[in-house]
């Protein structure tokens, strides 16, 4: 029996030009798509003419609706994942049905498009040769503090994500853990039709946006540590990050890996913290 293949579309972040000429093409040609947002991708459809029913795959109805999608892929039909904006998969639930496709041998079929972390980061004039991607912080100051103090010590850019009404409280903790003087460019808008990029410091992005009212979604591209200022978490902070890294799922082994990446600690000394968990 033929099985569906799981097409995961990028659409665009702001400017509708952006779409490719391939990813129309496969959600014209589907059974189905998945969308965050119904609403917000009918639009999308609606501009380029594509009739596709769709159904919804987001945050709050994700484990409910994982089964039903791989139903329809194993009955042989084809179904496109969209996300409101950009490449699904990132900050959102794709990479769940992206592992359950690939557990039940389903083709998963990339169309790329543009995405708001790779734009962002091109256009900040920070190295782009290394970085890591952060998605949002987490909201809970123990959490929140913990994941602060292991980024203190990365050489790599870092790439946030954040809300308008969050955004002084992201750089004011930015500021006061990473320290006051690191670059920042803020990227507001992307592709829109007011598209914004601020440059300075992180004390200096707190100064203007204390003045400035935040408005739209930004991407935050924050520089690495220099290595002559190198900051050692301590154990405390190695083991919150740890407990966070097993109650997400991962085993000892693969947390301590992850974290010794982020840290450039010694694996060794990660995994018997981890142990002592």
């Amino acid at each position: 029996m033929k099985i569906g293949k799981l097409y995961l579309v990028g659409t665009p972040i702001g400017n509708l030009e952006d779409m490719t000429f391939r990813a129309i093409k496969t959600l014209e040609s589907v059974d189905l798509i998945a969308a965050e947002d119904t609403r917000h991708t009918g639009k999308l459809l609606q501009y380029f003419k594509i009739t596709t029913p769709q159904i919804s795959y987001h945050d709050h109805n994700h484990h409910s609706r994982l089964q039903t999608l791989l139903n329809h892929l194993q009955q042989g039909k084809d179904l496109a994942l969209v996300t409101d904006a950009g490449m699904p998969g990132i900050s959102d639930p794709g990479y769940e049905l992206v592992q359950a496709c690939l557990i039940e041998k389903i083709e998963v079929v990339p169309i790329p498009g543009v995405t708001a972390l790779i734009t962002a980061i091109v256009t900040s004039g920070l190295p782009t040769d290394r970085f890591i991607f952060e998605g949002f912080l987490p909201t809970k100051g123990k959490e929140r503090q913990a994941r602060l103090q292991v980024l203190q010590a990365e050489s790599r850019t870092l790439i946030f994500y954040e809300a308008p009404h969050r955004l002084l409280e992201t750089l004011t903790d930015l500021a006061q853990v990473l320290g006051n003087e690191r670059s920042l460019v803020t990227a507001r808008e992307l592709t829109k039709l007011h598209e914004e990029f601020w440059y300075g410091t992180l004390a200096e992005g707190v100064a203007h946006y204390t003045q400035t009212t935040p408005k739209g979604e930004f991407t935050l591209v924050v520089g690495g540590q220099s290595s002559g200022d190198r900051v050692i978490p301590s154990d405390a902070v190695l083991r919150g990050e740890l407990a966070q890294l097993l109650a997400e799922g991962m085993s000892r082994s693969q947390a301590s890996r992850h974290l010794a990446e982020l840290t450039q600690m010694p694996r060794r000394h990660l995994y018997q913290l981890a142990l002592d968990l």
